[in-house]
């Protein structure tokens, strides 16, 4: 099952890149986000961090959603602004799980530099500023439920280097 379109900077965007789509693969909702427990990630959005980020190599600026909370059946534009402290390049992954209420229903660890090109981005990605810009289709039936999205992005090696942990919480209801 893929997912296709939505989270944080190179991480964020890879992981929701793959969260879209399955959303669209599922099936009638309104749609209400709130945030998860942790230091919120600024911008407009439901994003939160899921660790630390004292040794992270993405600082994020902002993250909006356009609009927030996102429709069903209509555009979502996500807007990533920061700063990557180190390069990425290739062995850079993201691990993304998505969970209706306590139960996985997607996880996968994705090559980043794979799916660079879905963001408009090549490997390897130099340090400094990063602006991304990425619309993407919620599709309109969407089963009424809870789910959780996190990615959990870094840099294999010894020891890993993080990039960034992202979560948000979605709840879509019934005839909203």
């Amino acid at each position: 099952m893929k997912l296709s379109a939505t989270l944080s900077a190179l991480s964020l965007f890879a992981a929701f890149a793959t969260a879209s789509n399955l959303f669209q693969q599922l099936a009638s909702a309104a749609v209400d986000i709130t945030a998860s427990s942790g230091s919120k990630v600024p911008g407009e959005s439901p994003l939160e961090y899921c660790e630390d980020t004292h040794n992270h190599i993405l600082e994020l600026e902002k993250i909006n959603l356009i609009p927030n909370p996102p429709i069903p059946g209509q555009p979502l534009t996500i807007e990533a602004f920061g700063t990557l402290t180190h390069s990425i390049s290739q062995g850079a992954m993201v691990e993304v799980t998505v969970k209706y209420g306590l139960i996985t229903i997607y996880k996968s660890t994705l090559d980043l530099c794979d799916h660079a090109k879905e963001i408009d981005m090549e490997c390897p990605v130099a340090p400094g500023k990063l602006i991304l810009k990425k619309a993407v289709d919620i599709p309109k039936p969407i089963p009424a439920g809870k789910y959780t999205v996190t990615a959990k992005a870094y840099i294999e090696g010894s020891p890993l280097i993080p990039i960034t942990c992202l979560t948000a919480h979605v709840a879509f209801t019934v005839g909203r």
